[in-house]
């Protein structure tokens, strides 16, 4: 019996991922521990970890490719500029309330390099300039990041 409530489940997963959510939620709540699709739930908490973690990195890649148009094209710094970098740092903020062990992304250079790289590229893209104006490395410290104070000096 349990056996065809479980593939019953699965297929469900398939074909109603809202509805498999909900059963799930209730075979949880009931504690009917032999009934979950174990596998798939698994699948679905490591994939709640991963969308925080890609939260978090789209947010710094928008920080970071906003301060570097603030750096390098002073002349076009706008207030829309300023609103991006305010709301992205404190949605930042509040990703690390709610799970401070997603700062340890903050303190990984080659996780901190890679999402630099994708600004860096939205910032080109935008701005217009070559990757030969932009640094090579985030100019960047994680505390400047972070700062809802912090804004970069242009270029000279």
């Amino acid at each position: 019996m349990k056996s065809i409530e479980l593939q019953m489940l699965q297929t469900l997963y398939e074909q109603d991922f809202y509805a498999w959510v909900e059963q799930t939620a209730e075979l949880l709540r009931s504690h009917h521990w032999d009934t979950l699709d174990l596998e798939n739930l698994i699948q679905e908490v490591v994939d709640l970890g991963k969308s925080q973690q890609r939260d978090l990195q789209s947010a710094l890649r928008l920080v970071l490719s906003h301060l570097l148009k603030w750096k390098y094209q002073p002349e076009r710094r706008s207030h829309s500029w300023q609103v991006t970098i305010t709301r992205e740092r404190l949605n930042i903020d509040e990703l690390l309330q709610e799970s401070p062990s997603l700062r340890r992304f903050l303190n990984d250079a080659e996780w901190i390099n890679t999402t630099y790289q994708r600004a860096l590229r939205e910032a080109m893209v935008e701005t217009g300039l070559l990757d030969d104006d932009f640094a090579i490395v985030c100019p960047f410290a994680v505390d400047e990041i972070l700062d809802l104070d912090f804004y970069p000096k242009a270029e000279e």
